[in-house]
């Protein structure tokens, strides 16, 4: 079986998710440490289930180079909420289901049709 070079990554998400109010709170806290530890983009608040993702959420953007650090914290950190952490090759379907690791609960990526195959739009 032909294997997939790591040099296809050009980046990564986090998915925050959160079920409740005391969730929510618990990943403000921890959006507010991400946005001082480290070199990310974070974007905006879903209080809604939003596209593929099954609970509200907010996507955290980082660079490749900030995996190593950024990861682990989140694995020592989360307090509990469930996030989805996944590359960005261009294949966002295969990205969210294939190449994705979960910290905490799996959850099921709903309507996985939404996702397009390919994607020329980076991360």
């Amino acid at each position: 079986m032909p294997t997939t070079p790591s040099a296809r990554i050009q980046s990564y998400h986090a998915h925050i998710y959160f079920a409740d109010a005391a969730q929510r709170q618990h990943a403000a806290a921890i959006r507010d440490e991400l946005g001082k530890l480290f070199d990310v983009r974070l974007g905006r608040w879903h209080e809604q289930p939003v596209g593929p993702h099954q609970r509200p959420m907010y996507q955290v953007a980082f660079a490749v180079e900030t995996f190593a650090t950024l990861v682990p914290w989140l694995m020592l950190n989360r307090n509990g909420l469930t996030i989805l952490v996944h590359p960005n090759t261009r294949q966002p379907r295969r990205d969210h289901l294939v190449h994705a690791m979960w910290l905490g609960e799996m959850l099921p990526i709903v309507r996985p049709e939404q996702l397009p195959e390919q994607s020329d739009e980076p991360d």
